[in-house]
């Protein structure tokens, strides 16, 4: 009997090439797509898991008002860690993670730069299941200046993995004796980094410090221990050691700072969440987007959909064509469960014939799925082998899907109507058919929307102004390996043709170097009048370099030798002050840890705000100081030979530092960076809108060739009786393009919805206008009209003798 099921679907099915292809290549696509995705979204949800705690393992997150200003962060004090396994049962192990600057790394005679480069706690082994090829985990990280590294590195730098007791020597002086080589991991992981120095030989590592939170925390907990429960233990068990350094420093208790509506808090965030659920500043690596997990997931599903419906659409469609079978089987003795497994059968093949079509497609698509999405997927169906049990259970849920309503259909038919010709099914006649035509449209509009909406946005984040000038700037990093010669070193560059201005600091709008901390308006510290913001070291050509503007007052001057004890604060932190003008006023520093005062400042300007965060926040209140520092530099160029005047640059490094590497980058690049994950979503979505759109074209198409057949006799008479091509062409199609115009009536509301929601997330974003949803409008109708054209002119050009006799 399986056997009758299977030749007679392969004859229905090479009968009806047209019908099949059309079914089987949107099956096809849409299962290339959806396994794509599948294999996106395990990648995303794989992070963290491997490790043997992973689902007993916290991060401990600081979120503190203070000062105006409130921020959630992902990293504590450096105490915090040692004393909550110390005073809490529920916690096992802790472990620390310090992020400071990378290393160069001497190689020969060469200094190579590192960036994947993290301080860690000796416990580093005991929280993360970080193999080791070489080393001793209980010892590896336990003395100062010892490093692990992994396998890659080891090679890199020595050509072999024997490298225990060896040492690398570190910008220039310090060496580190190797103690551990790790295996590749196991999985993914944001502690993905290359050397794992030992956090024992920095001194900041063992200070009792607790309003400085520069450290990433994790613990792990006991079996059995409830999370919530210890959550609610962190605030009571922090009080005691934060309240006297809160009096000391700012001259106020905890109580008088919540009074005030300021607060120090933390709270547990699981590990295996981190990568798709945390967004805070100071995380370890740059993190995912559960929101594009679940976007990505609904369009996997969305599309998958459209191409079942194809198939159910196709077939229901195709009913007359079938009707005479069905009733000859029933006359014949065929039961309706023969019938509907006969149905069934064909169309579990069509799905296995899409899927291994849908594999050689997603093997050719996936190296450029993976440049887009930013990603090292592969197939791995042999390394994966649950992946193929994944598949074949696709298959079966596809074939189910798309057969069972055309199967339930067409088994119903009784066989004395169908033997007289009193069933035909013509597009009209079906409301089911017609909503799924409307659901593939809906689906695709409301993609088409989405795509338009984040390069709105994209385009919005390139061209506003954000307060300075970031086209063709010259961005030099590590220029403190220039050490004493970094003046002269800037000097030098400034005197090239091309290069109209020079400024020397780390911290640069689209750079990383951050550092904030309270001001006070009082010589005592009072939380009452205290502001918290960025202060950043920054010498006098700073502002007009990066092209900004003051809105009152004056830059710094070297003729002032007082500025070194002045200060530009911002726009946003003149309003939080709230003082009509700020110039002249004084703000202090806050007490240090020794309970002494700090130093004052007088307000000697105030710069209009510009953008240092990414455009989903707003500017926030930031201070600049006149001081040296010597992180970055960045030149402001004009040349019409920007490759020959970076040699050129590059040229007086090696003079002055010929060991140490340059490098360099655009300032424009390093703004775009902020912004990968939302231009890789919409070159995704622009992909999947296309294919969305096609493969409900494809179905239309199928439809439209149907309509045309089932209408053969009355277009002849119609042309007979003198009708033109137009009026054809206006009978076959208008009832689709109501369809069409229905679909985009539910698509904008819920396209509209969509991406609000997703705008929501910055804080300077595009409004949506009735462009968007007009481009969105025309670009369906006019698809599915030059898709349904084609079939209705290739009807309205039959020669109606021919169709006449045929009928």
């Amino acid at each position: 009997m399986l056997k009758n099921y299977f030749s007679v679907a392969i004859r229905n099915l090479w009968k009806n090439k047209a019908f099949s292809a059309i079914n089987v290549l949107g099956l096809a696509i849409g299962l290339a797509t959806s396994l794509l995705i599948i294999l996106y979204v395990l990648d995303e949800l794989s992070y963290d898991r491997f490790h043997a705690a992973a689902e007993r393992t916290y991060r401990v997150d600081a979120d503190i008002k203070f000062g105006g200003t409130h921020y959630v962060i992902a990293s504590a004090p450096a105490p915090l860690g040692p004393a909550l396994k110390n005073d809490l049962p529920e916690i096992e192990e802790e472990t620390r993670f310090r992020k400071y600057d990378g290393w160069l790394v001497r190689k020969g005679s060469q200094n190579i730069r590192e960036e994947k480069v993290i301080f860690a706690d000796s416990t580093l082994f005991r929280v993360f299941s970080l193999p080791l090829l070489e080393g001793d985990q209980r010892t590896a990280l336990r003395e100062p200046r010892t490093v692990v590294i992994t396998e890659k590195t080891a090679f890199k730098y020595f050509n072999t993995t024997d490298v225990i007791g060896r040492d690398l020597l570190i910008n220039d002086s310090v060496p580190y004796k190797i103690t551990g080589v790790l295996k590749p991991f196991p999985g993914l992981t944001q502690v993905d980094f290359d050397f794992f120095a030992s956090l024992s030989g920095a001194p900041e590592s063992r200070n009792d410090l607790w309003l400085s939170n520069n450290f990433n925390t994790y613990v792990v907990l006991r079996k059995g221990a409830d999370p919530k429960k210890l959550e609610a233990k962190l605030g009571p068990a922090t009080a005691k050691y934060i309240a006297p350094q809160l009096l000391a420093m700012v001259n106020t208790s905890r109580e008088e700072l919540e009074r005030s509506g300021g607060y120090i808090r933390y709270s547990l965030m699981p590990l295996t969440a981190v990568h798709l659920h945390s967004n805070k500043s100071f995380e370890l690596s740059p993190n995912g987007s559960i929101q594009y997990v679940y976007i990505f997931s609904a369009i996997a599903l969305f599309i998958l959909l459209i191409a079942c419906v194809n198939f159910m659409n196709l077939s229901t469609a195709r009913s007359a064509n079938r009707a005479k079978e069905v009733g000859i089987r029933k006359v014949m003795g065929s039961q309706r469960a023969q019938l509907v497994a006969q149905f069934l059968t064909e169309s579990m093949l069509v799905s296995a014939i899409a899927m291994l079509l849908a594999l050689g497609i997603a093997s050719l698509m996936l190296p450029l799925f993976n440049d887009v999405a930013g990603k090292h997927i592969t197939l791995g169906l042999f390394s994966r082998p649950w992946l193929g049990l994944v598949l074949v259970g696709l298959v079966l849920l596809v074939g189910l899907l798309a057969g069972s309503y055309p199967a339930f259909f067409l088994s119903a038919f009784r066989p004395v109507l169908v033997l007289k010709g009193t069933i035909a099914s013509g597009f009209r006649n079906s409301m089911l058919r017609n909503g799924l035509v409307v659901f593939q449209f809906s689906i695709s509009i409301i993609l088409m929307v989405g795509t338009m909406v984040i390069y709105n946005q994209l385009r919005f984040i390139r061209n506003k102004q954000l307060g300075f000038n970031r086209e063709q700037v010259l961005v030099l990093q590590n220029t403190a390996t220039l050490g004493s010669q970094a003046k002269a070193f800037r000097q030098e560059v400034l005197g090239l043709n091309g290069v109209q201005a020079g400024t020397m600091t780390a911290y640069l709008p689209t750079g990383d170097s951050r550092n904030d901390g309270p001001m006070f308006l009082t010589p005592v510290p009072d939380p009452k009048n205290a502001v918290t913001m960025q202060m950043w070291s920054v010498d006098d050509q700073y502002i007009p370099a990066m092209g900004m503007h003051m809105k009152t007052g004056r830059n710094f001057s070297a003729a002032f030798a007082t500025d070194s004890q002045a200060v530009v604060i911002n726009e946003a932190a003149a309003r939080l002050i709230g003082l009509k003008d700020p110039l002249n006023q004084k703000m202090y520093e806050w007490r240090d840890e020794g309970g002494k005062s700090g130093n004052s400042y007088t307000i000697i300007g105030v710069v209009k705000d510009f953008n240092f965060n990414s455009l989903r926040e707003q500017v926030t209140p930031l201070a600049l100081f006149l001081r040296e520092d010597r992180g970055s530099m960045a030149f402001r160029v004009r040349s019409s030979d920007i490759p020959a005047l970076v040699a050129q640059v590059e040229e007086k490094w090696k003079t002055m530092v010929p060991n140490q590497p340059f490098t360099y980058s655009f300032m424009d690049d390093d703004f775009n960076s902020l912004y990968q994950s939302e231009s890789r979503m919409g070159k995704i979505s622009l992909s999947f809108a296309i294919l969305a759109i096609f493969i409900a074209s494809l179905g239309l198409f199928g439809l439209a060739a149907y309509a045309a057949e089932q209408r053969t006799r009355e277009i002849g008479i119609r042309k007979v009786l003198g009708a033109t091509m137009t009026n054809i062409v206006h009978l076959l199609s208008k009832d689709f393009l109501k369809l069409v115009m229905i679909a985009i009536l539910f698509a904008f509301p819920l396209g509209w919805w969509a991406m609000h929601r997703w705008l929501l997330d910055f804080a300077y974003r595009i409004s949506i206008g009735w462009e968007v949803f007009a481009a969105a409008g025309f670009m369906a109708a006019g698809i599915a009209l030059a898709t349904i054209s084609f079939q209705a002119i290739r009807a309205a050009m039959a020669n109606p003798v021919n169709s006449l006799r045929a009928q």
